[in-house]
């Protein structure tokens, strides 16, 4: 049985690519077939004669046997503002029964399908369609990627609170120290731990050349691993 997962973020910058990447890996480590979807995405580059994203590109290197670009990122938007902004510019109209045959397509050759969100969750797709249609549509669970910065406890409690009114499920948070220099940092940690209406499921420390051990995102893994039936 195939599973996914939606991944968003408290806001746009907090690392949700960089967590997604090291998931994939991780997953894949454990011999799961795992691969990454970004349905929408501003900000291409045209390369070859078609519009490619740098975070979709780097889910398709980690995904296991490289799906084709156009499956994994759907809506590819020049643009590198808000995707409803981006789409509007670009006379496009982002339809979820696209996303979701894309989807579709992708969960026949995976185990578990990473969907890797645009900026924060309540983000715009359209003038009448939230993001939050995607993971609603495809009846995704939800792992929140934490930006550690000052700040990050306020923007991940309202981002949670944000996923259960919107009827979707929080599975779990991944702390990303993308600030190295946060006051209190594991004490901001504590209080995300002791807050936050699901549990912790991997701490990253962000940054540098080298990939994020497979171990740090243990929890993530079981979690995904138990919702697979492995």
């Amino acid at each position: 049985m195939s599973v996914s997962v939606f991944i968003s973020g408290t806001d746009t910058e907090v690392g949700k690519t960089w967590a997604s990447v090291a998931l994939l890996r991780a997953l894949n480590h454990t011999g799961l077939r795992a691969v990454g979807m970004k349905p929408v995405a501003s900000g291409c580059e045209e390369i070859d004669g078609a519009l490619r994203n740098s975070d979709a590109l780097a889910l398709i290197g980690a995904s296991h046997a490289a799906p084709d670009y156009a499956v994994c990122n759907p809506y590819a938007l020049r643009d590198a503002v808000a995707p409803h902004l981006a789409a509007a510019h670009s006379g496009v109209r982002i339809d979820i029964g696209r996303i979701r045959a894309c989807h579709a397509a992708l969960c026949t050759n995976a185990d578990v399908v990473v969907v890797e969100g645009a900026g924060g969750w309540a983000v715009p797709l359209g003038p009448q369609l939230m993001q939050a249609a995607i993971a609603q549509t495809l009846e995704l669970p939800v792992i929140l990627v934490v930006g550690l910065r000052l700040g990050c406890i306020n923007h991940a409690l309202l981002s949670a609170r944000a996923i259960a009114a919107d009827g979707c499920h929080l599975l779990g948070w991944i702390g990303n120290a993308i600030d190295a220099q946060q006051p209190l940092q594991q004490e901001n940690i504590d209080t995300l731990h002791a807050l936050m209406p699901a549990p912790c499921l991997g701490l990253l420390t962000h940054g540098g050349a080298a990939q994020p051990p497979h171990a740090a995102l243990a929890p993530a893994v079981a979690a995904l691993q138990a919702l697979a039936g492995h």
